[in-house]
């Protein structure tokens, strides 16, 4: 992933001007299509306190944001600040918390949570299934209740990962660790053939019935790699999980863990690009 520094966003995006000329010549490379003269057709820039989102078809008039269907879509909040936010939350391997978003922009807490929630509704991906090596696991997020230990104690929110060995993960939050819960998710990823690395976790028993190539490390008997058998590949993605929730963001809800688990798997599975984070995010709106 390439670094993108502060001098180069102030550079590239020094106003709303900018933001929203590259969101225009992002989303309409050539022309815009107008309703009116039914086709594509060459826009300028209309400016005025009121309309200064806009852009006018040169013929017929008609005027269109470049806004229009984006997460910057009615939002009074300048567009310059929108596009710093993103860039804070790239910008960090573990993560930033809408208060940071707040200090660092000046709006208050409560549109800051906004600007947070709508541009991690950006990060949501779906994989395609393919064939290959694949990691299967489980964790647990959050506080056990007193008295509670182990696996699943009370009070904790389950998670459950599929990750490819050089390739991308997926998480999500299942209702239950059954086998007739788990299998399905492994499914989404993973083709038939496809090698499935587990730990003993009983719901995994019947993978190889499920046409998979089936291979278990025994963690409880404290082995932690046998052969090309191992876990390590998504239990390294949990610790970056766990990592960034407990020290960024300290406690999380059930009702929002999903969102925080697509941000760190999109950082994750976007590490490697050959452009900064930033850039990558920012062409998702």
């Amino acid at each position: 992933m390439r670094k993108y520094t502060i001098t180069q966003f102030n550079k590239e995006f020094p106003d709303d001007d900018a933001c929203l000329e590259w969101l225009r010549n992002y989303l309409y490379p050539k022309k815009i299509p107008c309703p009116i003269c039914d086709k594509p057709t060459k826009h300028h820039r209309i400016k005025g306190i009121k309309t200064k989102k806009v852009y006018g078809c040169d013929y017929c008039g008609h005027q269109i944001s470049p806004t229009t269907g984006t997460i910057f879509e009615h939002s009074p909040t300048p567009l310059k600040l929108w596009f710093y936010a993103i860039y804070l939350m790239s910008a960090t391997r573990c993560g930033i918390s809408a208060k940071q978003i707040q200090r660092e922009t000046g709006v208050t807490y409560k549109t800051a949570w906004r600007m947070f929630n709508q541009i991690r509704s950006l990060l949501q991906e779906e994989h395609e299934p393919t064939t290959g090596e694949f990691e299967v696991d489980e964790t647990y997020i959050g506080a056990s209740k007193p008295g509670k230990r182990g696996r699943g104690a009370g009070g904790k929110m389950v998670v459950f990962g599929v990750a490819q060995r050089k390739g991308n993960v997926s998480a999500s939050t299942p209702k239950n660790l059954k086998s007739t819960t788990l299998v399905p998710l492994i499914k989404k990823r993973a083709l038939p053939k496809s090698k499935v690395y587990t730990d003993e976790f009983p719901a995994y028993d019947y993978l190889n019935e499920h046409d998979f190539k089936h291979k278990r490390v025994h963690h409880t008997a404290k082995v932690w790699v046998a052969g090309d058998a191992h876990t390590n590949t998504i239990e390294g993605f949990w610790s970056a999980l766990k990592r960034g929730i407990n020290g960024v963001y300290h406690a999380v809800s059930l009702k929002h863990l999903q969102g925080y688990i697509n941000e760190y798997s999109f950082r994750y599975n976007h590490r490697e690009d050959d452009k900064p984070l930033f850039k990558t995010i920012l062409e998702r709106v």
